[in-house]
């Protein structure tokens, strides 16, 4: 596990193969796939998101819910203009999008991790809803601005998109 976290790490999903994480572990490739599977689901076990969801929703939501958009949106994207932060996103994406079994493992994670803890948090009506809205809106950005490259997402400043995903 040491060696897939390090490479998909430095290297980032697409840079890493199977292969590699074998060698540097000094074992054979099949014994890679038998314990962890494919590299989607060699991924989804090593990635630790790049934050803590609930140390971050405790503090986003502290200073109430007036400007709460905002300042969520301004998390997201700063999460996203970071090296490691844009890599881990951007992989969890790819690897639940080329297979099923990822996917399944992408969702346990984003509702065990991101969702649940953000609609305890939210309160009012159907939360649920309302942070499986928020995960959708984190995808569609990552996916647009990060893998796709809409031009108009690519050039705007981090504070363009803040604002508008703010209301």
């Amino acid at each position: 596990q040491a060696a897939a976290a390090r490479q998909f790490s430095e290297l980032g999903y697409p840079g890493t193969t199977l292969r590699a994480i074998a060698a540097e572990a000094g074992v054979n490739t099949r014994l890679v796939t038998h314990y962890f599977g494919s590299k989607q689901e060699l991924f989804l076990t090593v990635v630790e998101l790049p934050f803590d969801p609930e140390q971050v929703f405790d503090r986003l939501i502290a200073d109430g819910a007036d400007d709460l958009g905002r300042r969520l949106a301004s998390f997201v994207i700063g999460v996203l203009n970071s090296h490691v932060g844009r890599q881990t996103i951007t992989g969890l994406l790819r690897a639940a999008a080329s297979e099923e079994e990822a996917a399944v493992m992408l969702r346990a994670l984003l509702v065990e991790r991101m969702l649940t803890p953000i609609a305890r948090r939210l309160g009012g009506e159907d939360p649920e809803l309302r942070a499986s809205l928020l995960g959708s809106q984190i995808a569609g950005l990552t996916f647009a601005r990060h893998i796709v490259g809409l031009p108009r997402l690519v050039e705007a400043s981090p504070e363009q998109p803040a604002d508008a995903l703010a209301p």
